[in-house]
């Protein structure tokens, strides 16, 4: 039997990740193993992530996060524990370099961007961010004066995010970087063209410095095939992307290593300003289980029939306070199984 491990986290995490279930459930059969992470292991454990929650997730075939974090978490004290180290940690640990981001603009929701329509008629683009490396794990120090993080990069990690840029491509590979500033992005920039031309020739490669790149994702985003990047600008440029489906709570997530289970997670935080009032737009989770099942199961039939339930539920009025309406995730979630 295929195990899946379910992290519902945080804030409205333990709302939508039943939600999602349902719509896993509707097309295959799973064995679901929940854990806390996140702010709820801390106030447990001690710990976000614990010995246990991570040999779990190894074992498992793939992992679905919900969301971790919120302000009772918060903390400036670099020994306290804090939700994000058990996103990391678990990142590092299962070796997942590799997060997709797919951005799509839907025409039933054009309206509900705050871009006018015939910038982002036409978007289907797809950020490949870089995820184990560059200055959320460089070695940091903190002093009463002064504070330091290292951003550091090597060959290696830059050939295989690049070799899973290139191959998602269709047409053309953006390559962001900072060349014109940082000597990690000189390096980045001078790794993925020899990658490009020993092994991807016939795709075209462009590279854009990363604050034209988050200029050109507003005005002109239908430009995109491809976007590949470094750990902080693709953190950056993808929840800018968001904005071009209309919300946040619209993005899903897959993070994979070379071998092993990933990890699915929608883009949008933990919400907590709306967490326990059953109004959280779960559609970013179903699309995130789209994904477990085209990249974590090879399901790619059901996972089409997700993302289409999920464009049809919306073109026929489906729609979610954070998109402008009063669906509630119980409704939400309704609209889809119905079209399921």
């Amino acid at each position: 039997m295929t195990r899946v491990v379910t992290l519902p986290g945080d804030g409205i995490g333990p709302e939508i990740m039943p939600a999602a279930l349902e719509v896993l459930g509707a097309l295959v059969s799973v064995d679901v193993e929940e854990h806390l992470f996140g702010g709820a292991s801390i106030d447990a454990h001690g710990v976000a992530l614990t010995d246990e929650v991570l040999a779990a997730c190894a074992g498992s075939d793939a992992v679905l996060l919900a969301a971790v974090g919120g302000p009772k978490w918060d903390t400036t004290d670099p020994d306290k524990p804090r939700p994000e180290q058990g996103l990391l940690g678990l990142r590092k640990e299962l070796g997942l370099f590799a997060n997709l981001r797919p951005v799509r603009a839907l025409p039933a929701l054009y309206s509900a961007s705050p871009l006018r329509e015939e910038r982002i008629a036409g978007t289907d683009l797809l950020v490949v961010r870089e995820l184990t490396g560059g200055i959320y794990f460089g070695a940091k120090t903190r002093g009463t004066t002064s504070a330091s993080d290292l951003c550091e990069y090597s060959t290696a990690e830059i050939e295989r995010i690049a070799r899973v840029a290139f191959k998602a491509a269709r047409r053309r590979v953006t390559s962001v970087d900072k060349a014109n500033v940082l000597e990690t992005s000189r390096l980045w920039r001078e790794v993925v063209v020899s990658v490009h031309t020993n092994e991807f020739p016939e795709v075209e490669l462009e590279h854009v410095l990363v604050d034209n790149a988050a200029m050109q994702l507003v005005s002109s985003p239908s430009r995109f095939d491809v976007i590949v990047t470094e750990n902080m600008f693709g953190d950056i440029l993808s929840d800018e992307a968001a904005m071009i489906t209309g919300s946040i709570g619209m993005l899903p997530s897959a993070s994979l290593g070379a071998d092993g289970p990933g990890v699915f997670e929608p883009v949008h935080g933990s919400a907590p300003d709306i967490a326990g009032q059953g109004i959280a737009n779960p559609l970013a989770m179903f699309l995130s289980v789209a994904l477990l099942l085209r990249h974590g199961l090879h399901l790619e039939a059901e996972a089409v029939a997700i993302e289409s339930a999920v464009d049809r539920a919306l073109a026929d009025g489906l729609r979610t306070h954070d998109l402008g309406g009063d669906a509630s995730t119980a409704q939400a979630t309704a609209a889809v199984l119905a079209q399921l």
